[in-house]
């Protein structure tokens, strides 16, 4: 969901939150990011960046934009026990936490 009404809401500097967002999440452009933001009495804001979900970064590793219209009937992309290891890795740091 957007962020930008929840912040104003708030009373939070949107701007602030999108500068420092975006600088810590460069690297990872055009994927989904989900944030934890905690918002304090005096207007300052805190957050942390988890790992894109898994569906994105299977999405990604198959190659395709979406998954199929029909699941378990049509088919269209795979993916290698590799690939999968590689999701499973970079998802551990948010299973542990």
């Amino acid at each position: 969901p957007p962020v930008g009404p929840a912040l104003g809401q708030a009373g939070i500097n949107i701007m602030g939150f999108t500068k420092e967002f975006n600088a810590r999440t460069a690297d990872q452009a055009g994927m989904i990011i989900p944030v934890v933001i905690s918002v304090y009495e005096d207007k300052s804001f805190t957050f942390v960046t988890k790992t894109p979900p898994a569906a994105v970064l299977l999405k990604k590793a198959a190659g395709v934009e979406k998954g199929s219209g029909t699941p378990n009937k049509t088919k269209v992309a795979t993916v290698t026990r590799a690939q999968v290891q590689e999701i499973a890795e970079t998802k551990m740091p948010d299973l542990n936490a």
